[in-house]
């Protein structure tokens, strides 16, 4: 880590993202559980310390460093990582980034309940528009134990830097590739996630199977509901708009498939 007194050398937007970049770094460190908490912790006070008190720092600055000093007294695992957090964010806030352009950082957090992961689930992305839609999928579906993503020719690229972004290194993780309609011909299972189907609840999910996502405007074309063999499942919902971003839907329908494949290999 920079030496603190290197940080008077630096100025304006430049301190601060610098202080930025280490505040991730010790972040991401910490995450791994390998790292020296109290020796980072007392760095961190120091370049708080050192924010809250330079002639240079704006009144912004000085109340973030403030702020996580007030809140920061000891190395307790429940405060000291929420407090890191929250400073990071607000210089980097402070820097001119905005928080599209973060990269988060996630920290694994294992829970107590687990499912277990069945073979055979696979997605298929037609004509999704939105990185961040894609992203969030692939997210979604690595965490669900989906086995391939499948996208059409002319859906968002996963390697667009949004939506690697939104992906937290899962596209680098689950096997994707581009197939046509053409090619989806002999898959076994086919069914959409679409307006009109059976109710989550009530349908019976295929194993193997490939669930299709239709656009962000149009939904599934026409030519690809006739793919689906398996027919189609819709998420019933109460409010007024009646609608649900792509990738929260895909959420919803991805964890019920898997939690259902769950049930029924128990029963």
């Amino acid at each position: 880590m920079m030496d603190l007194s290197h940080f008077a050398n630096l100025h304006g937007r430049a301190r601060t993202r610098k202080a930025v970049l280490i505040l991730e770094r010790i972040e991401r460190d910490w995450g791994t559980g390998f790292s020296d908490i109290m020796r980072d912790l007392e760095y961190v006070r120091a370049l708080a310390e050192f924010l809250a008190t330079a002639e240079e720092s704006s009144e912004e600055t000085r109340r973030a460093a403030l702020d996580f000093l007030a809140r920061a007294p000891d190395a307790k695992a429940d405060t000291i990582p929420h407090a890191l957090n929250t400073l990071r964010h607000r210089l980097a806030a402070i820097s001119g980034q905005s928080p599209a352009d973060w990269d988060f950082i996630v920290a694994p957090r294992p829970g107590r309940a687990k499912l277990r992961r069945m073979s055979g689930m696979r997605v298929y992305l037609e004509d999704i528009r939105s990185p961040f839609n894609v992203g969030s999928i692939f997210r979604t579906a690595e965490a669900l134990g989906f086995d391939e993503i499948l996208l059409s020719p002319d859906c968002a690229d996963p390697l667009h830097p949004r939506a690697l972004r939104t992906a937290m290194g899962t596209v680098e993780r689950l096997p994707w590739r581009r197939a046509t309609l053409l090619e989806l011909g002999g898959i076994e299972g086919i069914f959409a996630l679409e307006v009109g189907g059976s109710a989550l609840g009530e349908f019976e999910f295929p194993l193997p199977g490939l669930m299709v996502l239709g656009s962000e405007e149009l939904g599934i074309s026409s030519e690809m509901m006739r793919l689906c063999a398996r027919g189609a499942v819709e998420i019933p919902l109460v409010g007024a708009k009646a609608s649900l971003n792509v990738a929260t839907a895909f959420g919803i329908a991805g964890y019920s498939w898997l939690a259902s494949l769950n049930s029924r290999s128990q029963g």
